[in-house]
């Protein structure tokens, strides 16, 4: 009988060894159906049997807007410069809901999704992308919100928003504001997976945070001597390019955009090395 001497292909094969730079992209690829599912889950889950399904996307912000124009504009009178309070509070709320929310969702993975993670192998990568995913479709309907509003105001009052050419750096300033979202939400992921009361820190933490970024006020009104400090937030100089570029008034200088580039590639890499390096022994944990 003849003997067949061809090794056997295989597909994938699980082993117990884990590497700082396997990162599975090529994998990733190949699940990508499952990414979308994942994505589509995610909006049944928020918005299934609810009184104004996908329109919280809008309503919630608008609710939040109204507070703080009552709160911070009217109440205590923070100054927002040449830019409409509702225009600078809008995109505010986008770009940092954006955040907050990948962020926390994502430090939550192994909690949420353990029961998952213990009965069907695919990339674990997969859930934290598709939460990311999931965040960046309902920061663009805001902004589309924000894009009618800006219409309006311009409309009504004659204002010409100072939109300028900065407007090329809008996307990639938000893609570095996802970027930091998704980095520091894996490094949690990984934490929480051990520790689980250091949820309560990331919720409490994501809380402060806010107010060491310019969300609620503009760094132009910060003292100088405290301005320095607060640029050390990766975040602010973010925020700050995506309102010059949408209304031409925003403080940031060309060191400080480098620094929050810097800090931003620096956490990516470290946060995707930690986590697959540390996924399958998690396993063992959750």
């Amino acid at each position: 009988m003849e003997q067949v001497s061809k090794a056997t292909e295989w597909g994938w094969e699980l082993n117990s060894q884990t590497s700082w730079w396997d990162w599975k992209v090529k994998e990733l690829w190949e699940y990508r159906n499952l990414w979308l599912r994942l994505i589509r889950k995610d909006f049944l889950l928020n918005y299934q049997q609810t009184l104004l399904g996908p329109l919280w996307i809008l309503f919630q912000p608008i609710l939040t807007l109204v507070t703080y124009i009552l709160v911070f504009n009217k109440l205590i009178g923070i100054s927002t410069g040449n830019v409409p309070p509702v225009l600078f509070y809008l995109i505010g709320i986008a770009l940092w809901t954006f955040f907050s929310e990948s962020f926390i969702a994502i430090s939550f993975t192994f909690i949420h999704y353990e029961r998952i993670f213990q009965k069907v192998y695919f990339p674990r990568l997969i859930i934290p992308l598709s939460i990311l995913s999931a965040n960046v479709i309902r920061l663009l309907l805001q902004l589309s919100l924000l894009t009618i509003i800006t219409v309006g105001y311009w409309l009504l009052y004659r204002n010409p928003v100072m939109m300028n050419s900065w407007m090329l750096a809008l996307p990639i300033a938000i893609l570095l504001i996802g970027v930091n979202g998704l980095s520091t939400g894996l490094l949690f992921a990984v934490l929480t997976a051990h520790y689980r009361d250091l949820t309560n820190v990331a919720s409490i933490g994501i809380r402060l945070m806010m107010f060491v970024t310019p969300v609620i006020y503009p760094m132009a009104v910060v003292p100088e001597r405290f301005r320095q400090v607060a640029a050390l937030n990766p975040l602010s100089p973010l925020f700050e390019v995506c309102r010059f570029a949408l209304f031409g008034e925003g403080t940031f200088t060309p060191t400080q955009l480098a620094y929050s580039l810097f800090v931003t590639l620096l956490l990516f890499v470290g946060s995707m090395m930690l986590f697959h390096k540390r996924v399958d022994k998690l396993m063992d944990v959750i």
